[in-house]
């Protein structure tokens, strides 16, 4: 066989043992991006429950695109969106103990998903509770919330307080 097919030869050989090592670190398991947004979500909530607002925002797309959407409205850009929480929770006791549930997170791309889930605040007065969407797109840091929109359910009424306490005895 001439020189010039022996290198020929050689150089594809190569290519094809560099092209599958490629293909092998690709094929690598990685953490998928829902058990990555799960993990996002759980450090936000123990950011929340240490009374690190700094913290829990870590988990939002630090940008003026960021979005808000509550029952007081819309609020616009990471610095509003901080500074809504540091009013509505100044201090620790006003945080409570966040937890979620009924936690479903699709992810439509592989840079796009979107979660849905319930929240309950435990307090020491109250326990307010509701439902959340949550938009995250995938950076170079991570995956992070770019659109939040969450809704509190209602207070329950002085009548179902009052049911509640009463059957509440009853079980006792």
């Amino acid at each position: 066989m001439p020189r010039s097919t022996q290198a020929a030869l050689l150089l594809i050989v190569t290519i094809v043992v560099i092209l599958g090592a490629i293909a092998q670190v690709d094929a690598m398991p990685t953490a998928s991006a829902e058990s990555q947004i799960r993990e996002l979500l759980e450090a936000q909530t123990t950011a929340w429950n240490q009374g690190d607002v700094e913290g829990f925002m870590r988990g939002y797309w630090k940008s003026e695109e960021t979005e808000f959407v509550g029952a007081s409205g819309i609020t616009r850009g990471w610095q509003a969106v901080l500074d809504r929480y540091r009013r509505n929770y100044p201090d620790r006791k006003a945080m409570g103990r966040l937890t979620f549930s009924n936690l479903e997170i699709h992810v439509v791309c592989p840079e796009v998903a979107f979660a849905i889930g319930q929240f309950q605040l435990e307090r020491d007065n109250d326990r307010p509770a509701g439902v959340f969407t949550l938009n995250f797109r995938k950076f170079p840091e991570g995956w992070r919330i770019v659109a939040d929109h969450t809704t509190a359910f209602p207070p329950p009424s002085s009548a179902n307080r009052a049911s509640d306490r009463a059957a509440a005895k009853a079980k006792l």
